[in-house]
């Protein structure tokens, strides 16, 4: 029996090498939070033997009771990579002893943050997610197909059966949550990464104004990206001042970190997008990769707002658009990251749509927009507005199931009376939100504001 699946899964790896597409997702998949991992197979749960705390025990698979030691803390690391935790004990799965062997044992230890003790996941469809150790590059299963109590969790080269496959199933969407941020917390249009442990926050300024922190809570200002701009901006917007930038969006793929950014002039589409690039943020070392796309008083779309998207299938896309014809999605070459291919119309809305944000969670792509008036203080109209569609390029519809290009949107944020007019959103992964609103206890200055994002029993985002 064993030899018989060995054949078929090396047949599987020769003729589909589903194990490259398992491995090459970097987006984040699912919210943090805390789980029961379901095999696909076998219909049962990921189970720490007999609740021990010991350091080794090794993980099986058991019926789903509701005890402790089969609940799991699942945290998103960056770079595609996850830690998961036992609610029972506190420790970590991982390959155990660093064994690169097809049939290792997969065990808990106290965590520490090896890469043995990070995974990969990646949508399979209908649920289900692949778990591929970030140092073995395997995938974890059931082992030898068993669908017995107690049965053994291994590592094997990852080959896509079901029994390698499994569902991630909330227990707790959790409360609202609101970062208690403090420090230097002026904003407009955020946009933020955590690298290596560090957050770093830019924004709508001069030169692409920013921020730092090492814990999220705390911000420090950081130097302007562009302290003297660059001058072929005039070539495409010969009425900006040389200095005033908006909008920026930073994301990581594929090892480098790349900032896309708008040079406008405010209520023109006359604008151009433009693309920072560097292998490391700390340095502070941009370098310039020039025009992305522009547009002309004579478009019917504004080039203005931009953001980058890695797909369900590591592909790249730019996301943008505002005021006149709305929202825009086209595919991103992924060695230039430049545009390639069509270019799609996925909102639009009279008084007002712009600040695009894409994040993906559980088969759906979620829009979500700030509609409205920005930039007028405690008389600001902006709130955020989503709708996901099952297509990258839509149609994106509401909770009541009105077309985002028709006028749709749910609302996430109106604002209240102390925040006013929240927007120009960042959706970090699909589990934390960053946007600015206004202060109307300090005259309506533009504050960042840092939340978790929650999902309801139906797949809706939420506070």
């Amino acid at each position: 029996m064993k030899l018989l699946i060995t054949t078929v899964k090396w047949l599987s790896n020769l003729f589909i090498g589903i194990s490259l597409i398992a491995t090459t997702a970097n987006a984040q998949q699912i919210d943090n939070g805390t789980y029961v991992i379901k095999n696909k197979y076998s219909g049962k749960v990921l189970d720490v033997k007999n609740a021990s705390n010991a350091d080794g025990t090794t993980i099986i698979q058991y019926s789903n009771n509701g005890a402790d030691n089969q609940l799991w803390n699942v945290n998103y690391l960056g770079s595609g990579k996850y830690s998961i935790i036992s609610v029972a004990t506190g420790k970590a799965i991982e390959v155990y002893n660093w064994d690169t062997t097809d049939g290792a044992d997969i065990a808990q230890y106290s965590y520490w943050g090896g890469e043995n003790q990070k995974w990969l996941l990646s949508d399979q469809g209908n649920g289900h997610f692949s778990l591929i150790n970030s140092y073995t590059n395997k995938g974890a299963e059931v082992f030898d197909w068993s669908t017995s109590n107690g049965a053994n969790i291994s590592q094997w080269t990852y080959w896509g059966g079901d029994s390698q496959q499994w569902a991630f199933e909330s227990v707790d969407t959790g409360p609202a949550y609101h970062w208690p941020i403090t420090g230097d917390i002026v904003t407009h249009d955020p946009t933020m990464i955590n690298s290596n442990g560090t957050y770093y926050e830019y924004q709508t300024g001069q030169g692409i104004y920013g921020k730092m922190s090492y814990d999220g809570i705390h911000w420090l200002p950081l130097a302007s990206v562009l302290p003297n701009g660059l001058s072929w901006w005039k070539d495409y917007v010969p009425d900006h001042d040389g200095m005033d930038v908006w909008a920026p969006d930073i994301k990581a793929y594929n090892g480098t970190t790349y900032m896309y950014y708008t040079i406008s002039t405010f209520g023109s589409n006359q604008s151009v997008i433009g693309l920072l690039s560097t292998t490391d943020i700390a340095s502070g070392n941009w370098q310039d990769k020039g025009m992305v796309t522009y547009t002309t008083t004579s478009s019917a779309h504004n080039a203005l707002d931009p953001e980058l998207f890695i797909d369900n299938n590591n592909k790249p896309w730019l996301v943008y658009g505002s005021w006149f014809s709305g929202i825009k999605v086209t595919r991103l070459n992924g060695t230039t990251m430049k545009p390639t291919g069509s270019l799609y119309s996925i909102a639009a809305r009279s008084g007002g749509i712009e600040a695009p944000s894409l994040t993906y969670r559980n088969g759906y792509y979620y829009l979500f927009v700030s509609t409205g008036k920005c930039c007028a203080g405690v008389n600001s109209t902006y709130k955020i507005e989503y709708g996901r569609s099952t297509n990258i390029t839509g149609p994106y519809l509401d909770k009541n199931g009105v077309d985002m290009l028709n006028g749709g949107g749910s609302v996430l944020d109106a604002g209240n009376a102390d925040w006013v007019g929240p927007g120009g959103q960042d959706i970090i992964g699909n589990n934390t939100i960053v946007r600015h609103a206004y202060d109307a206890n300090d005259n309506g200055t533009p504050k960042l504001m840092i939340s978790k994002l929650n999902w309801d029993a139906n797949g809706w985002p939420k506070y």
